[in-house]
């Protein structure tokens, strides 16, 4: 009777670990947002906030600026434009993308990496604002007499 009891509890005790063990993980995998990486360029790297201290007292040796990949990330309610720490942060074109804000930075996880990439925030701009925004330059790359004669008529009613 007692190792019928004894397989019970060991019985609870694993459920128990095991409960233990992965709701903190399913919870971890909500935090996360998606979003679509639509735009990459090469830019200044965003700046260490040692580096104007250092620059400043002279120490340090003075290296040539590094250029940093820099995305435009969508998401459902945000688009953000992000800067990578060093030139080798890549991250695939038009790919979806799991992140999630911390602090003043973004945390990236592509292809369910085991290491999350943390990435600067350069801008952010609502997605409605933004859509309205690629639709007028859409239109004005569409109609390029108009947009010339409109800037005639701008130019001679001053």
């Amino acid at each position: 009777m007692k190792s019928l009891a004894d397989t019970k509890c060991l019985g609870l005790v694993c459920s128990f670990v095991l409960t233990v063990l992965f709701v903190p993980a399913a919870w971890a995998g909500g935090v996360y947002q998606h979003g679509t990486v639509v735009r990459m360029r090469m830019g200044p790297c965003m700046g260490d906030h040692h580096t104007f201290m250092m620059a400043m007292s002279g120490g340090g040796p003075q290296n040539a600026p590094e250029d940093c990949p820099e995305y435009t990330l969508l998401s459902d309610k945000v688009v953000y434009v992000i800067v990578g720490r060093s030139s080798n942060q890549l991250v695939p074109l038009a790919d979806e993308i799991d992140f999630r804000l911390q602090n003043t930075e973004m945390a990236v996880r592509v292809d369910d990496a085991k290491r999350e990439s943390k990435f600067g925030i350069k801008e952010m701009i609502l997605r409605s604002q933004w859509d309205l925004v690629q639709k007028h330059i859409a239109e004005q790359l569409s109609n390029p007499a108009r947009s010339i004669e409109d800037g005639m008529v701008l130019r001679t009613t001053r």
